[in-house]
């Protein structure tokens, strides 16, 4: 396989893909494009062991200083010349079917909920002005967010919450950045600024019809767990039913306690049930003193259920074909997958299912720590926006 790819979508999008960090066409081409004038904002995606964050910040201010673009480390890459890690994606959108803005929210850890409202609103109602003076097509598409977060910082779900609360009506998705299952620090970048325990938000208005949606595959049991003693501000549950976690955990999906693994927690989630619908609280790794840390919010006394994994080859196709009984044929989909779910897939023997399905419908993406869907933080869930088709031709390759 090439290790470089590019693909000019219908709706003028382009997508610029690479997995080797000394590609030097790839940053030319990316160049290129910002001096045309023609795009509005940029998305990177990129394996930080491979392409460290400081490289991207300079290869972007040498080649596309002009650029206004966002972009965040990953626990993998979807959309590239390969189908797991270690690339760099960037996804640059037109000004012809796209006004784009952004907004960096710095210390989330401690900034508190009134203050991020205050920040998000200002930022939408400037973004909302603007787009209202653009002329004669002001009045043509609608509005999305994006949201891009550190996925260690621990308070994705006060976030999420503060920003569905300040963008009203306007609907969100995004993904928690990743750092390849390191569980150390991930990486934002904003115009050029490094940091970590920030969130970057996106408005677009398009001129392209999109539909936001999701999809997950998991069927809860009749398996309880109930949380007897956790720390809630690092998301650390230490027992289960008054048992250290990790043994009740392992008692209850059936797995010698020193055999569990990322692959036993993707393909044993556990959920929770919240105005009668479930929702994964995926577990992120065990502790050397048996705790359990977890990719969501607990706290004591949630009653959480073992869940089973069904279907996800089934699931994430008819996911896919109702979004095209709605909008019509896809362009192209921007897509934030949990790592969970592509680490079941292994499991399963469904990857090359999966990627079927991504490449059928031009995902391009990255494996999230967590994913955003309105006003609610997911785990092992794929969340994204698919974008209408206007013509029958197939993207244009480069």
């Amino acid at each position: 396989m090439s290790p470089r790819l590019g693909t000019r979508h219908e709706c003028g999008v382009l997508v610029l893909t690479t997995n080797q960090p000394e590609d030097h066409s790839f940053w030319v081409d990316i160049g290129t494009a910002a001096r045309s004038g023609q795009f509005a904002l940029g998305l990177l995606f990129f394996s930080q062991d491979c392409f460290p964050p400081e490289l991207i910040r300079n290869r972007m201010s040498e080649h596309a200083s002009g650029l206004v673009y966002a972009a965040c480390s990953t626990a993998g890459e979807i959309g590239g010349p390969q189908s797991d890690t270690g690339q760099c994606l960037a996804v640059l959108f037109p000004k012809n079917n796209f006004f784009a803005t952004t907004v960096r929210i710095d210390g989330i850890r401690s900034i508190g909920f009134d203050r991020i409202v205050a920040q998000v609103k200002e930022a939408r109602q400037t973004f909302e002005r603007a787009s209202n003076n653009l002329g004669k097509d002001a009045d043509q598409g609608e509005i999305f967010a994006v949201c891009l977060i550190d996925g260690m910082s621990v308070v994705e779900e006060m976030v999420t919450a503060a920003l569905h609360w300040a963008l009203e009506d306007i609907p969100l998705l995004g993904g928690s950045a990743g750092d390849s299952m390191r569980f150390t620090q991930t990486s934002l970048i904003h115009n050029g600024d490094i940091g970590d325990d920030c969130a970057l938000v996106l408005f677009f208005k398009s001129a392209v019809p999109f539909k936001i949606f999701k999809t997950d595959n998991f069927v809860p049991t009749e398996r309880k767990l109930v949380v007897t003693r956790s720390d809630p501000e690092r998301r650390i549950i230490y027992e289960f039913n008054a048992t250290k976690a990790a043994t009740e955990y392992a008692r209850a999906v059936g797995i010698d306690p020193s055999s569990l693994s990322p692959m036993s927690f993707a393909s044993h989630p556990l959920v929770v049930r919240v105005g009668g619908e479930y929702y994964c609280r995926s577990v992120q790794k065990m502790n050397a003193d048996g705790s359990l840390s977890f990719f969501c919010a607990i706290d004591d006394g949630i009653v959480l259920t073992v869940a089973e994994p069904t279907g996800m080859t089934r699931s994430t196709n008819e996911a896919f074909e109702n979004v095209v009984r709605e909008i019509g044929d896809v362009d192209f989909v921007l897509g934030f997958d949990c790592v969970l779910r592509r680490i079941d897939a292994q499991n399963r023997q469904a990857t090359q299912r999966i990627q079927k399905i991504y490449q059928k419908y031009n995902v391009v993406g990255f494996n999230t720590y967590g994913e955003q869907y309105l006003s609610m933080h997911l785990n092992q869930t794929f969340t994204g926006i698919a974008f209408a088709r206007p013509a029958q031709n197939t993207g244009e390759r480069t």
